[in-house]
């Protein structure tokens, strides 16, 4: 029997999916919904709670007192002012822990992951559950990058990688070898909707996201799914790059048929 299955719910589709795994594996399953972020349809047949982000306290009470042993954090969280995240005292501490340096995404989330292992959960990743999101070198789909994509891929990378040192964003579009934008906290959608009316004529640009160096890899990988290539298409970014064994891809299928039908290249791409 494994272990009961804690997950900390935030948006988009991998809540669902791991939800959908442990319903096959026949593993008992509890969720920790957050107001304002998590989907409330993927988790209405299991058991879970709502409660607001900064109640950390509030999480952990509830995780233990459900018998999960193991937890995943899945899905992001768009991040609330500090004013709006009216932190209960345990999440007054865990802030107090992050005074003098960065606010970055990297750093709380390490921080939070080592608050639930303090507590005695064991604490896994996405992929350790659903390995087969794991992104692969190669192309998914029939459509390749060519030369003139591969170097902007591969400057995407370094500056993403840049980036990344400083906590600040996985993301990067890059055409004809000008960077066009990169992903702050807006997240991935609203970096390419802000692209569209700065891209330049020729060959469209190319999205690249890669994780951050000493990232805590358990909490927020690099993620793309369908949504995303019909994101890049509506802004006329010809491809995406992701880095192989590092970002996950929901629904590859469908990703992949999506991307056929909107002529974008999806690949993995190994990142030294």
């Amino acid at each position: 029997m494994e272990p009961k299955l804690g997950i900390l719910a935030g948006g988009g589709g991998l809540p669902g999916r791991l939800i959908e795994a442990c319903r096959e594996r026949k593993r008992d399953v509890f969720v920790v919904a957050f107001e304002g972020a998590t989907d409330p349809g993927p988790i209405s047949s299991v058991p879970h709670e709502w409660v607001r982000l900064g109640a950390v306290g509030q999480t952990i009470d509830l995780l233990h007192r459900s018998g999960s042993q193991e937890v995943v954090l899945a899905g992001p969280v768009r991040r609330p002012s500090l004013t709006s995240l009216r932190p209960d005292g345990r999440g007054l501490r865990l802030l107090s822990r992050l005074a003098g340096g960065s606010l970055g995404d990297d750093r709380l989330l390490t921080l939070v992951v080592s608050e639930l292992e303090g507590e005695g959960f064991w604490v896994v990743g996405v992929d350790d559950i659903l390995a087969d999101l794991l992104a692969l070198p190669g192309p998914i789909g029939r459509h390749c990058p060519d030369a003139n994509a591969l170097s902007d891929i591969e400057l995407g990378a370094r500056v993403a990688r840049s980036l990344g040192a400083h906590d600040v964003g996985q993301a990067v579009v890059v055409q004809q070898g000008i960077v066009i934008g990169v992903e702050a906290v807006e997240g991935t959608d609203a970096m390419l909707a802000r692209c569209a009316g700065l891209l330049q004529d020729g060959s469209g640009g190319v999205l690249v996201k890669v994780k951050k160096p000493d990232q805590e890899r358990r909490a927020d990988l690099p993620c793309i799914g369908p949504q995303t290539v019909r994101a890049c298409s509506e802004a006329g970014i010809r491809g995406i790059a992701v880095e192989a064994r590092g970002a996950l891809i929901i629904e590859r299928p469908l990703v992949a048929a999506t991307a056929d039908a909107a002529n974008l290249f999806v690949v993995g791409v190994e990142i030294p």
